[in-house]
């Protein structure tokens, strides 16, 4: 399969507000053409040595492999984490109208600055 361009990327956050604030910047930004927030999640992981378990949300952003660097940057920037989970995975094939849709309503630029 080819590539399309368009990237889902999966960002863990805490439950609640944080996420929903997340997720509404990212797209009122341009950065990403639709975020889905998926709460309930239980992430174990290893952190400063320990082995912990918490309740977070998972969204999924959809955007463009040019958008990628400044929605990396946008997210890091705002993130409560220290190490957010920030992880793009292409998109190899899908439903033609929906990713014209997403690539439409993706604002960043060629330089991967997003509308204000």
């Amino acid at each position: 399969m080819t590539q399309t361009g368009a990237l889902v990327v999966l960002i863990a956050c805490p439950t609640g507000e944080p996420a929903d604030t997340l997720a509404r910047s990212l797209v009122e930004a341009g950065l990403a053409a639709c975020v889905n927030r998926l709460p309930g999640m239980r992430s174990t992981y290893r952190w400063q040595g320990e082995v912990v378990t918490d309740e977070e949300d998972l969204l999924l952003a959809k955007t463009t492999s040019d958008a990628y660097p400044a929605l990396q940057a946008f997210v890091a920037a705002r993130h409560p984490y220290e190490v957010p989970e920030i992880v793009a995975l292409p998109v190899t094939a899908g439903h033609a109208p929906y990713l014209d849709w997403l690539r439409a309503n993706v604002a960043a630029s060629e330089s991967g600055v997003a509308r204000s």
